[in-house]
């Protein structure tokens, strides 16, 4: 984890797998998800978050899965996956790490805004989304799902698509090979794109 997380915030991710151990994997890019929190009946829990990730943003992953073990722990499955005891655990494990000594001034205020009613996706916050692509070398200058006409046809990991319907925080997406339609995330960054204008 060392090379993934802001090196002021290594010691306090390792103290909360301390505090309450879970097996850890990082995970190859995914379109569908950054991190996800799996528990089942006498197993250790299990928390991945993808590898690709800038720091800051793995960090926030890190600790948006941890906060799922400490609610699954103390309520089991009878909580909300994103309800309020996972909001609430959230913002109290994400708050040491709140300085200006780990985020950017701009990132830290929206991110202390985000806080305050925290979605079950950082990347349903735009505003956020597009702060902490600014940082990472890789998508800061790319072209994002959101900025593409409905109808054009995108590159997304090798894979074609065709953009349709906004659904919230996702878009509706047809792969033009097999026909398939998925959802994803407005604000993924995109490869290559034929536009459409209509």
């Amino acid at each position: 984890m060392q090379a993934h997380v802001p090196g002021i915030a290594l010691d306090y991710c390792v103290t909360l797998w301390e505090q309450k151990p879970f097996h850890f994997h990082l995970s190859k890019k995914r379109i569908s998800k950054s991190g996800d929190f799996t528990c089942r009946h006498g197993q250790t829990p299990r928390i991945t978050v993808n590898k690709d990730l800038h720091p800051l943003e793995f960090l926030i992953t890190y600790v948006h899965e941890v906060a799922h073990l400490h609610v699954h722990q103390a309520h089991g499955f009878r909580a909300e996956a994103h309800g309020q005891e996972w909001k609430s655990k959230f913002q109290e494990l994400l708050a040491p790490l709140l300085t200006q000594e780990i985020f950017p001034t701009k990132i830290l205020e929206c991110l202390q805004k985000h806080m305050l009613n925290p979605k079950a996706s950082t990347y349903s916050d735009s505003e956020l989304t597009k702060l902490l692509r600014g940082q990472d070398p890789r998508t800061a200058q790319s072209t994002l799902l959101s900025d593409l006409p409905e109808g054009s046809v995108f590159d997304l990991h090798g894979r074609w698509f065709k953009k349709g319907k906004l659904r919230r925080t996702r878009v509706l997406c047809l792969e033009v090979k097999s026909k398939r339609q998925f959802l994803v995330p407005a604000d993924v960054p995109v490869g290559s794109a034929q536009l459409s204008f209509l």
